[in-house]
């Protein structure tokens, strides 16, 4: 939870949905967000009790979620200790790897320690989510690696994600694209709660916010896209994304919206969250997962091979010629090392030319899809 009340801007913030569009395959995956799944796991997870670090009942959390994620079939899970004012305890970590970015990370996260109760709005809803989203995700390729981040010792002043940045970001110089946090989605039970809060970065260092602002705008279309659920602007403060937004990297987060009076009390129970609200979290958030992290159907498409495209000259200076054996309409698009698509246009012909004049000297990817098809091909751009 926040650690203060927050202030809402008072702003709804709309916007046109044509700049994303909506994606069939990313909706086969939100119809699978199970309502009665997350339900069980709530309930498992209020009945762990009061989950503080160092706590029997935090370990107990821990064990279950690390059996979860195992009968999912995941193997990457690192249990990161955490320790403070003489207790210990651990950040779970799960890594699902990218196929074409492995080495760049969407982090989707969200803490599973509690206090003074057994915290099943703050943070159960959130846990939850990011259970369900790895569950349906596991077999799904994805371009970008995620991790699936459940922080301790949030409560007692974003400890856990703190440690985490300190211990293992910083060190390992890891390639974070964005950080979607998850905090206190759990609605009020018998009000009406249709409208979820999309956080973004208004805090120094003012050099990641432009960036944030632009994630936090396509979070907010994949929300309504993808779930029944109207969207709130406001900003991002006082949960775990806050020691990765100080190191420099782009968050968004994702709150209610109907502000619950009882995270941090005994009250804080399954009897006063809205478990239609956390479907609804659950299946936009699966939509901007998916968007974020470029998930893509792998049984119905084929990798071809450079045979299929031929690019040349590569090295290429000012321009580029490529000559495919795709019917129809092709996608093409080159992307940096970073992942940042720099270039994209459509084509019907089989020939085109890319200008590459205005590009930096460096590494690309050149993706050109027919929609069943695709193929992917490393291009150096080198200036004279």
């Amino acid at each position: 939870m926040k650690l203060t009340q927050i202030l809402f801007f008072g702003l709804i913030f709309s916007l046109k949905i044509n700049a994303q569009q909506h994606n069939d395959f990313y909706q086969t995956l939100v119809n699978q967000v199970s309502h009665d799944l997350i339900q069980e796991n709530l309930i498992d997870f209020a009945n762990f009790g009061e989950k503080q670090l160092g706590s029997a009942a935090a370990d107990d959390a821990l064990n279950w979620m690390v059996d979860l994620y195992q009968s999912w079939g995941y193997t990457d899970i690192q249990q990161h200790q955490v320790n403070e004012w003489g207790q210990s305890g651990y950040n779970l970590i799960v890594t699902k790897q990218g196929t074409v970015y492995p080495d760049t990370y969407i982090i989707i996260d969200g803490h599973y320690d509690t206090i003074n109760g057994p915290g099943a709005n703050d943070n159960g809803s959130g846990t939850v989510i990011l259970l369900e989203m790895a569950r349906i995700l596991k077999d799904i390729p994805t371009e970008y690696s995620i991790k699936f981040i459940h922080f301790t010792a949030e409560e007692w002043g974003l400890i856990g994600s703190s440690q985490y940045v300190e211990d293992i970001v910083i060190p390992q110089n890891l390639d974070i694209k964005l950080v979607l946090n998850i905090d206190q989605v759990g609605g009020i039970a018998g009000e009406t709660n249709d409208t979820i809060t999309c956080e973004r970065d208004e805090s120094s260092p003012q050099n990641n916010n432009a960036q944030s602002a632009d994630f936090t705008n396509q979070l907010m279309v994949c929300m309504e896209l993808y779930s029944d659920l109207e969207t709130n602007l406001s900003y991002a403060y006082s949960s775990d994304y806050v020691p990765f937004q100080e190191e420099g990297f782009v968050i968004t987060g994702l709150y209610e919206y109907n502000e619950s009076p009882y995270p941090h009390s005994p009250d804080d129970t399954l009897g006063n969250v809205d478990f239609d609200f956390i479907y609804q979290v659950a299946k936009g958030t699966m939509g901007a997962l998916c968007h974020f992290a470029k998930a893509y159907d792998g049984l119905n498409t084929i990798e071809m091979n450079s045979a299929s495209v031929a690019v040349f000259p590569n090295p290429a200076d000012k321009s580029l010629m490529v000559k495919s054996l795709f019917e129809g309409t092709k996608n093409i698009r080159l992307t940096d090392i970073s992942g940042k698509v720099v270039w994209e246009k459509n084509y019907a012909e089989k020939e085109f030319q890319i200008n590459t004049s205005n590009l930096s000297n460096g590494i690309y990817l050149l993706t050109v899809s027919d929609g069943s098809s695709v193929s992917n091909q490393k291009i150096i751009v080198q200036h004279k």
